[in-house]
């Protein structure tokens, strides 16, 4: 693997650290602007449709700009977003600041995977994504408490300068690392680009995206309750019941590139899978202590192994303009976040006990694999009858054929 993954995942670092600390930043950052903690809330959510906004937005309008300055510009406006949430004289100011650090991560991620990608040999490309995801789950075993810790020490508007310090080390790494002749533009363009959101297996394959990742956060949305309130754990461990859910999204992670190299679609259904038993016992193992524990590990593994194959998945299927899916995979992911939460808080709302957000998680699970399911389907009605059958996916972009030397 080379060298220059290690620049996309210090730049992941950062912008995982910067999505997840303002969830323990919440309290310092309200009690400092004299708000309350649900408007604080706010700021979570200005982050969130920043990244929404800014995946398809920022990847259409550099599509016909060398993949490496983008990188570099794109980390360059994650560096000025966090700065300026550092001295943000009030709550709307942080509000904005929060929005702009938001825009560049998902076009970042999206971008980030199309370069991995050309960079290593066609079977390796899954595990070169799932090294620059590395970084993302590594920020939630480290980052986010160490980011924590800073903040409730030497205040909360330390702890954004230091992700953009982070930022700065991730821009000077790309520059370092990330050789030019990898990084050519996409030779479509822009129209290219939107005509590849038109086709029914890139929606399906993001539909996936939703629904997958949208069983995870119903049930990690609300994992504190759960960690207290049933498993009976104090306050004061949760932050490191999150870690081991760090450990084990890292481990998945790590495990799903290597194994999406061999089967791509069996390691996207299997992960789903795996997620939905996971999310069926849930309650049951929060009923003590320990299995409580190993739950959040298997939780963190069950979703994150999908992570890498789902990016492949939508860049195979937009393989003539690769940026703006994949990027577009990421507003995805963000859209899960809130609506899996909404579906689990409508659980908790309704009455069903403090672990019906992992039920909810569960068939929501069953849908997104409903929906790979029906993408297979799709697949195999279009493929030649010679093909069929096939389930290791060939996710090599082509535009990345012209700057293979």
């Amino acid at each position: 693997m080379p060298l220059a993954l290690l620049a996309l995942a210090v730049g992941a670092f950062g912008i995982g650290t910067t999505e997840f600390v303002m969830m323990g930043l919440l309290p310092d950052v309200a009690n400092d602007l004299h708000i309350s903690i649900p408007t604080a809330g706010h700021l979570v959510s200005a982050y969130a449709l920043g990244v929404v906004i800014g995946a398809p937005l920022l990847a259409a309008v550099t599509s016909r700009m060398s993949r490496r300055t983008v990188l570099i510009g794109l980390m360059a406006l994650f560096v000025a977003g966090n700065v300026l949430s550092a001295f943000a004289p009030d709550y709307h100011w942080l509000l904005a600041a929060r929005f702009l650090s938001g825009l560049p991560h998902g076009a970042f991620f999206g971008v980030g995977a199309v370069v991995a990608t050309t960079m290593v040999a066609p079977e390796r490309k899954a595990r070169s994504v799932s090294l620059m995801f590395l970084g993302l789950t590594v920020a939630n075993v480290a980052g986010v408490p160490v980011a924590t810790l800073m903040g409730q020490h030497l205040g909360w508007r330390a702890t954004f300068l230091g992700v953009g310090a982070i930022g700065l080390a991730a821009i000077a790494a790309l520059a370092l690392l990330i050789p030019h002749d990898r990084t050519a533009a996409s030779e479509t363009g822009l129209r290219g680009e939107l005509a590849a959101l038109k086709s029914l297996p890139v929606w399906l394959a993001l539909g996936t995206t939703v629904a997958g990742f949208g069983a995870l956060f119903a049930a990690y949305s609300y994992i504190t309750p759960m960690l207290t309130d049933a498993a009976g754990y104090a306050d004061s461990s949760v932050t490191l019941l999150l870690a081991l859910f760090g450990v084990g999204a890292t481990a998945g992670n790590l495990l799903g590139g290597r194994l999406a190299d061999h089967s791509l679609r069996g390691t996207l259904f299997g992960g789903l899978l795996s997620l939905v038993a996971v999310l069926a016992v849930f309650p049951v193992l929060m009923s003590t202590a320990w299995s409580a524990a190993v739950a959040v590990v298997l939780l963190g593994s069950a979703a994150f192994v999908t992570g890498s194959p789902l990016q492949l998945m939508v860049m195979e299927k937009a393989s003539a303009a690769p940026s703006l899916a994949s990027s577009a995979n990421q507003a995805a992911f963000n859209l899960a976040n809130a609506g899996g939460a909404w579906i689990g808080g409508a659980a908790l709302a309704a009455g069903f006990g403090v672990t019906s957000p992992a039920t909810a998680g569960s068939a929501l699970a069953v849908l997104g694999l409903a929906v790979a399911g029906a993408a297979y389907a799709v697949d195999r009605r279009r493929a030649p009858a010679t093909s069929r059958g096939r389930l290791v996916a060939s996710h090599v972009p082509q535009d990345a054929e012209a700057v293979r030397s």
